[in-house]
């Protein structure tokens, strides 16, 4: 989905006012026959989700509070999610590890086992197919979260590789986790709250780590991850399981923590700086020009060996003709698309993703310009419904991390 969900959840309210009941109706059943449901569907609408079609799904936009304070309650308190549209799988075999190399920019074989990174995936020009966070569980079983609007096209693209792969007799399997739900929970309470409910030592697991353990009764998958920039986990429950669990969470936060939409978590990730792939992130976009060169391990700079290496690598030498910045500006906030110029009107490049910062009370864009233009503190104008308005590169992420880490 292209835009700021922010905006969407603004206009949702204003759309159902404008538009006649019946015709309202129709549409809702005719989509809702076709969108796929979590098993959190039901608890979702109890508790007053407003649910929007995103990537396939029927999934809460908000829920009786405001987009608005739910992106302050989580970095204040905590937030719980339901990411259950996104696709978890595992690569097993003796030679998993390789053959996921033979795709993604980062160095698997170097991860110690029980800990994940951001990932990649390439095409053969370089450009991002999708973004991925993996986790080496064991030397021979990785484990893998996809996005949702990319699951189709994801799948498709590592089947296709696979089978050449064990065709030439690697050794590699899949599994698609359909069996199981994903929720995130997100802020300074995670920790705190998740702890009643697990034995295990969750101090002793910090960021980008994995465990499986027992969470309220069920084995899960669990990483402390996130896609807000606080601290938190992305918890893998068995679908049987994740209505009793997400409720347990709440309860165990007295309140504090609330059911948050996907509203609420655009502004979070927009305020950490990071990127929605179909907005900031895109085929013909490669890692280094959306500013992840970092993921890009040591190793794999060296030897290459994955999709679209030779552009990246000589990107990495010489400088990509494009980068991914972050903006503060004036008047209306930007939106996907806008028009980027330099202080004499010429185009130096567009907004990806825009909107207001609930936390910082100001307008925050990201998104790419020309190299050269990119450096924090750099003036320019940008186009908001064909009027310009003052903007100022800046670094990212535009609100501190607050991932937990070994001091």
């Amino acid at each position: 989905m292209r835009g700021g969900l922010w905006q969407l959840g603004q206009t949702i309210t204003r759309r159902l006012a404008q538009t006649d009941k019946k015709t309202i109706a129709q549409r809702c059943f005719a989509s809702e026959a076709d969108l796929k449901k979590t098993v959190l569907y039901d608890f979702h609408v109890a508790n007053g989700g407003k649910m929007v079609p995103f990537a396939g799904w029927s999934m809460p936009i908000q829920y009786k509070d405001s987009i608005m304070d739910s992106t302050v309650n989580c970095r204040e308190n905590g937030s719980l999610f339901d990411v259950s549209h996104m696709c978890g799988l595992s690569l097993k075999g003796k030679e998993s590890v390789p053959f996921l190399e033979k795709l993604v920019v980062a160095d698997v074989a170097g991860l110690a086992p029980g800990t994940g990174t951001l990932t990649v995936f390439t095409n053969e020009k370089g450009g991002a197919i999708d973004d991925s966070v993996i986790t080496k569980v064991t030397d021979d079983h990785i484990y893998l979260v996809v996005n949702a609007g990319c699951r189709d096209k994801d799948l498709a693209h590592i089947e296709e590789h696979m089978k050449s792969f064990k065709s030439k007799g690697g050794d590699v399997s899949w599994h698609i986790h359909d069996e199981r739900s994903l929720l995130a929970l997100q802020g300074p309470l995670a920790a705190p709250v998740l702890q009643h409910l697990t034995k295990d030592d969750l101090s002793k697991l910090y960021f980008g780590e994995f465990r499986i353990l027992d969470i309220n009764g069920s084995t899960c998958f669990l990483t402390r991850t996130g896609y807000t920039g606080e601290d938190g986990f992305e918890i893998s429950v068995p679908s049987e399981n994740a209505v009793d669990l997400a409720k347990a969470i709440l309860e165990k936060s007295e309140g504090k923590v609330r059911l948050t939409g996907l509203g609420a978590r655009d502004s979070l990730r927009l305020e950490a700086g990071l990127c929605l792939y179909g907005n900031d992130m895109e085929q013909h976009i490669t890692p280094v020009e959306a500013g992840l060169t970092w993921a890009i391990g040591k190793r794999r700079r060296a030897e290459g060996g994955f999709l679209g290496a030779d552009v990246i690598l000589k990107q990495i030498e010489e400088g990509p003709s494009i980068r991914r910045v972050g903006f503060f500006s004036s008047g209306p906030p930007a939106r996907s698309h806008s028009e980027i110029q330099n202080e004499k009107g010429q185009n130096i490049g567009e907004v990806t993703s825009g909107g207001f910062s609930p936390c910082l009370k100001k307008n925050i864009a990201m998104g790419y310009v020309k190299s050269g233009l990119h450096k924090a503190g750099t003036k320019v104008k940008i186009l908001v419904r064909g009027k310009a308005y003052d903007g100022v590169v800046t670094k990212m992420p535009f609100v501190p991390t607050m991932y937990y880490k070994p001091s």
